[in-house]
């Protein structure tokens, strides 16, 4: 499909300076950038690239001043990144192939009624007291357990899994592979040293507006709920235990892992490879640096931090400084000890 930058500068609300005439078929990275595409310029650091691109289009801040000449029209916006994102967003609406009906074979359960607009791959099972919304993509081979409710317009991906007693809310994205629902990890110790599994009685809550990704898994609470709350966007390959509270529109990256009963606040960032003890509570806008090892509770809320054990940002930083200067300071040591 081809648009104009003008028809494009129109959907984002930008204002164009350059040629809005020419026709844009492709999104580009700016430093990848060819004739007939459109990229975007955010981050400062790469600014470099807007005087080489051969990008048709670039949209650009509004407060975004040339240091030289650009082969490339400009759309100034006030926000860039989201634009960019916006365009993307309407791109892919007018691509990407919207399916319905019921392909064959599949298995679903005589109680169950499909709801207006819905498609069903080929080789999903669906059990019995399963509801679904309206406008839902389930794709092929995903298995929905009994009690199962999942809200309007979701997408759930190949090979997914939802078992027993999961609500899911409204526009809520599942990738390809996640579990949700299975038993938390639940052992009581005997005297002679086995262990008795502890039945995992409750269920998984997932609220609106909700992606998780490829091969995550979110373990059923022992009583009551596991709950990933509105707007929170899980990463692949992420361990939530059971019990666990994820508030709302917090981002959590690939990797990490969260044991039982910890509650992790509103607003907060969670980088890759994360770990968390259970039994603590996150507060509200926390943001935690990748491979941060959390083992107590975090009080203060905005606060950042990183390293294992966990520290302030701050101290952080300062330590790994003072750590790569080690060597040096022991030799100095050494010598006036030798003095």
């Amino acid at each position: 499909m081809k648009f104009t930058i003008r028809q494009i500068a129109d959907l984002i609300n930008g204002k164009v300076e350059g040629d809005d005439t020419l026709e844009i078929n492709q999104f580009y990275k700016i430093e990848e950038g060819k004739e007939g595409g459109i990229s975007f310029l955010a981050n400062p650091k790469y600014e470099n690239f807007i005087y080489e691109t051969d990008s048709s289009a670039v949209i650009v801040a509004d407060s975004f001043a040339p240091q030289k000449s650009i082969k490339s029209s400009l759309i100034k916006v006030k926000d860039p990144y989201a634009s960019f994102t916006l365009l993307l967003g309407e791109y892919e609406k007018l691509i990407k192939a919207r399916k319905s009906g019921i392909e064959e074979p599949v298995y679903i359960a005589k109680d169950f009624k499909a709801a207006q607009d819905i498609y069903i791959g080929a080789f999903t099972s669906i059990s019995s007291g399963v509801k679904v919304g309206k406008g839902c993509q389930i794709h092929s081979q995903v298995r929905i357990e009994e009690n199962v409710q999942i809200g309007d317009n979701c997408v759930i991906h190949s090979g997914v899994k939802i078992l027993k007693d999961t609500v899911i809310g409204d526009n809520c994205v599942i990738h390809a592979g996640a579990v949700i629902g299975c038993d938390g990890f639940g052992f009581a110790p005997q005297a002679d040293g086995t262990y008795d599994t502890i039945p995992q009685l409750g269920n998984v809550t997932v609220g609106n507006n909700v992606s998780i990704g490829a091969n995550s898994t979110i373990d059923r609470a022992t009583m009551g709920s596991t709950v990933i709350s509105d707007g929170v966007k899980i990463d692949n390959l992420v361990q939530i235990a059971h019990n666990v509270t994820i508030g709302k529109n917090t981002v959590i990256a690939a990797q990490t892992g969260v044991a039982g009963s910890t509650k992790i606040g509103a607003g907060c960032v969670v980088g890759g490879q994360v770990g968390f003890v259970g039994h603590i509570e996150i507060a509200d806008g926390t943001k935690i640096g990748a491979q941060t090892g959390v083992n107590s509770s975090i009080k203060e809320k905005g606060t950042s931090i990183a390293g294992t054990p966990h520290d302030s940002l701050k101290r952080h930083l300062k330590s790994q400084v003072y750590l790569r200067k080690l060597p040096e300071i022991i030799r100095d040591i050494e010598a006036k000890t030798a003095e």
